[in-house]
């Protein structure tokens, strides 16, 4: 088993091999991708923000950095809204994996979020990742290991959003939302409307582990909650599992519904595939809404 690999898997541990996993898989797709860079600032003040390794000295903004000890980078609206907004849920859900062989869902959501913020930055984009703290701006080589420090510097007993963030996310950016999507449907609904309202364009990355896809339990079965719900008897799982892969069918259907709705395209990924080929139909789905 690829020593990465099983490192990435471990939430809670070293993260450098969690960067190093995304980048063998971003290169493994950048082989057969090429990306566009675009020059250019608009007009349209967006935000301050703190400025990063490499970022050119003349964007500084002096008197805004003048009022603290830290500098400031003045981000333009077009400027922004050509970058692509990343979240990777990490929620109690999504920290199961039905097999120690197999990553958690969490694992792999950020393995391929970080993977396409590489990817993209290979190819002259931006990317902003997003987090129940705020948005950060990823620059080169050195971003994205924040990021992963940023990952691994939680607390895995922490509860954690498991709904997409409201940030201030500027009009006509596009948002890649890697997630099991296991929460209230019209919460769900309401977030996606605002974001259609924003004019924002993006992609619904639902993650799923094989054992939510076959459910293939017999017998006696109890099951643990992931997010702090009461464990669950089962006298009998293999008379419920009809049922349970129809509420399964309905929940695919209702998120391609809301992805359709919004204008977004929706990516079905189950944890025993490779993240190459998610990877690269996010990038590809990505750049073909750009163009």
């Amino acid at each position: 088993m690829d020593r990465a690999l099983q490192s990435a898997r471990e939430l809670g541990a070293s993260l450098p091999p969690l960067l190093l996993e995304a980048e063998r898989v971003a290169q493994a797709v950048h082989m057969g991708v090429h990306g566009r860079r675009r020059a250019g600032v608009g007009e349209t003040f967006w935000q301050f923000r703190r400025y990063a390794a490499g970022d050119p000295a003349q964007r500084i903004d002096w008197r805004q950095s003048a009022r603290t000890d830290k500098y400031f980078v003045r981000e333009r609206e077009w400027e922004a809204a050509q970058s692509a907004c990343l979240w990777a849920d990490a929620s109690g859900s999504m920290r199961y994996a039905s097999d120690g062989n197999l990553p958690a869902k969490a694992a792999r959501a950020q393995v391929l979020m970080l993977a396409l913020a590489s990817l993209l930055l290979r190819g002259g984009e931006r990317a902003v990742w997003l987090d129940e703290r705020r948005a950060i701006a990823v620059h080169g080589k050195s971003g994205l290991e924040r990021i992963a420090a940023r990952i691994g510097g939680g607390d895995p007993a922490i509860p954690r959003d498991n709904l997409p963030p409201v940030a201030p996310i500027a009009r006509h950016a596009h948002m890649i939302l890697c997630s099991d999507f296991l929460v209230d449907k019209e919460i769900l609904r309401a977030r996606m409307q605002d974001y259609a309202a924003r004019n924002l364009h993006g992609m619904l990355a639902h993650i799923l582990d094989p054992a939510e896809v076959a459910f293939g339990f017999e017998g006696r079965l109890e099951m643990q909650g992931c997010e702090g719900e009461a464990p669950l008897i089962l006298p009998n799982a293999t008379a419920l599992a009809g049922a349970y892969r129809a509420r399964m069918a309905e929940h695919e259907a209702y998120l391609r519904h809301l992805a359709q709705s919004a204008g977004w395209f929706y990516l079905r990924h189950v944890t025993r595939e490779a993240p190459q080929m998610a990877l690269l139909n996010i990038y590809q789905a990505l750049t073909a809404e750009r163009n």
